[in-house]
């Protein structure tokens, strides 16, 4: 593990316009500066990095971090290679690592060794076996095709492996996935007889290996372990040779097969990846939205494909942004992708997907068909099962689209609707003076901003109109998470109480704030280091919105807690004191409960005395 002093000096030492600027040209805009997203195809510029702030956003993709994860994600590094990159160019050297955990770091680079001789072993034996070449031909696959994604074949000998590597016992071999201990201790091939898919990470190098048995056997595909450089739920197979297609084409097909994958790239259909014998994750999901505004699902028509859908689906809803589009495409339930785009050829399969469902139209749909539309109880069932799924939909305008829908499928008002599943509808714009718009200008806006600096703020829209939609608790969460990305020793103020909630704002500030008094966070861009790529990283893109666009000095921010302080008191003390009235009028009060109720009302007015001000700076 690297030492978090090492990494905070680190990225005080580097300046994130210098290292973007290694890679993409930037403009600037005002304070900060702008590109075109380096990690999605785009015309007009969202890609702002914060000279001041020390981090970057995309308020297209959602892309976010400091110098070292843009490091990680532009370069396709992990965390201590991106490190080890940066504190090279400075001039640091990586601090060494305790003997176990210099270990672990130490096998990565053998592992990688290890497997691509495998890979090459693999490729050759395929020249050599009449067998595997013939099986290629006849799924419709090129030699071309072959060499890109690198496909090899697993000879069927038990040991095949130990004419490559001499010392065959040596732990980095099953390490790395490639060989099996029995119980016997009798070390044996993992893959044999089988066509091999190489699983590159998105350097290119070799992380894992697919195997596909050729004629009959079990299992059919046979995947890599989980070792060290190899995890199912975070890999794509075929995006490393699917990146550049992705980006050209504008959109990413997610398919469920390594076939599936080779064969539509051999019918040009290059901007395919597979998942890896597992279901979706939300990592497969971040991935694709950071490199396209589309992402389609493409599945078999039967019940298997179905299910894989709706999870996809449940999956995708806390990522989902109003410029992002994640649509399903269902083939006949006799066909894979494989299979139908060589019987019907690129044409038909992209126009195909042109027709793939939206998200939106497949969940209302899907819930639909699950109840009885003509009855009281099917309609009721209705609400109950999209409540959930509606409370987890990220883009806020989406959000007020299907809650539209449903409330006229369920025959309801909107309103009615946005109760019954406790989403808080933004209260309808109406006209005021001058006056009254500044004195109603939201949290996150900086006093004196004009209309036309508004408007060109990035991503307008977007991000931010996620907050009105929010019930009054969970804004209160999101003003302290906001509060405590800009100035990170707020944390340790944050009321107790706001930290124990279930929404995702208050878990996401139970976390930052352990996070800060943990690690000893000090700037925003260490804060962000932390955040990336953990929980609820839909809101965190959010957040990070909100803090780019800031203009609040330290001072300001500081007097917007402690008022914030004094509003989450008295929403305490309100509780409290309508609780003890309501128990007076009913009941009575008895013991010390008068004696309570008194000195609530007199902290209640003595909160009134200390907002009639502007709170002291904490």
């Amino acid at each position: 593990m690297i030492p978090d002093s090492f990494k905070q000096d680190l990225l005080n030492r580097v300046d994130i316009v210098d290292i973007v600027e290694r890679y993409v040209p930037l403009k600037k805009a005002g304070t900060n500066f702008s590109a075109c997203c380096p990690f999605h195809s785009e015309k007009t510029p969202s890609f702002t990095v914060s000279p001041s702030k020390q981090f970057y956003h995309c308020f297209g993709c959602g892309a976010h971090g400091n110098a070292i994860s843009f490091v990680m994600e532009y370069q396709g590094l992990g965390y201590v290679e991106a490190v080890r990159d940066l504190a090279e160019s400075v001039g640091l050297k990586l601090p060494e690592f305790q003997p176990q955990q210099q270990k672990k770091v130490d096998a990565g680079p053998d592992l990688y060794e290890v497997l691509e001789r495998a890979a090459h072993f693999y490729r050759e034996q395929l020249k050599a076996s009449p067998k595997a070449i013939e099986y290629l031909k006849r799924r419709g696959l090129t030699g071309k095709i072959a060499a890109r994604f690198g496909i090899g074949y697993a000879p069927e000998g038990w040991q095949a492996l130990e004419g490559v590597f001499p010392n065959y016992q040596d732990k980095s071999l099953k390490d790395a996935g490639l060989v099996i201990d029995n119980e016997a201790g009798k070390r044996y091939d993992r893959f044999r007889d089988r066509v091999m898919f190489p699983i590159l990470n998105q350097r290119g190098s070799v992380i894992g290996f697919g195997g596909r048995v050729i004629g009959e056997g079990e299992p059919k595909y046979l995947n890599s372990p989980e070792t060290p450089l190899f995890e199912k739920g975070r890999e794509l197979y075929g995006l490393s040779q699917a990146r550049l297609p992705i980006r050209e084409s504008g959109k990413a097909v997610v398919v469920e097969g390594y076939m599936d994958v080779v064969a539509l790239a051999q019918h040009e259909v290059g901007y395919a990846v597979a998942t890896l014998g597992t279901a979706t994750s939300a990592t497969h999901i971040g991935k694709l939205l950071r490199q396209t505004d589309e992402v389609v699902f493409c599945f078999d028509g039967d019940s298997a494909g179905r299910r894989a859908a709706w999870h996809a689906l449940e999956v995708s809803l806390p990522l989902l942004a109003d410029q992002k589009t994640i649509r399903f495409l269902f083939l006949p339930a006799e066909d894979d992708p494989d299979s139908y785009v060589r019987a019907h050829g690129k044409e038909v399969f992209e126009a195909r997907l042109r027709e793939a469902w939206p998200l939106s139209e497949f969940l209302l749909t899907e819930l639909k068909s699950r109840v009885d539309m003509n009855s009281v109880e099917g309609r009721s069932k209705l609400i109950h099962e999209a409540r959930p799924l509606l409370q987890k939909i990220a883009a806020p305008v989406m959000q007020l689209q299907m809650l539209k829908q449903l409330a006229e499928m369920a025959g309801m008002t909107q309103d009615e609707a946005a109760r019954l599943c406790d989403i808080h509808l933004p209260a309808a714009p109406r006209r005021s003076s001058g006056s009254e718009q500044a004195s109603q200008r939201p949290s996150w806006q900086a006093p004196g901003r004009t209309g036309d600096e508004r408007s060109a703020l990035p991503g307008r829209g977007r991000g931010f109109s996620g907050k009105a939609a929010l019930m009054p608790e969970r804004r209160r969460e999101r003003d302290f998470l906001r509060f405590v990305m800009l100035v990170p020793d707020l944390a340790e103020k944050v009321p107790e109480e706001i930290l124990g909630g279930e929404s995702p704002e208050s878990k996401v500030l139970a976390h930052v704030v352990n996070l800060v008094e943990s690690r000893g966070v000090v700037s925003t861009s260490d804060l962000i280091d932390l955040l990336h790529g953990g929980i609820e990283e839909s809101l965190v893109g959010e957040l990070c919105q909100q803090v780019l666009a800031s203009r609040d000095k330290e001072e300001d921010i500081r007097a917007e807690f402690a008022d914030a302080l004094v509003q989450a008191e008295e929403g305490r003390l309100d509780q409290r004191i309508q609780a003890l009235m309501k128990k007076a009028q009913s009941d009575g009060l008895n013991g010390n409960e008068p004696d309570e109720l008194r000195t609530l009302l007199s902290q209640r007015q003595n909160l009134k005395g200390i907002r009639s001000n502007r709170p002291a700076v904490v």
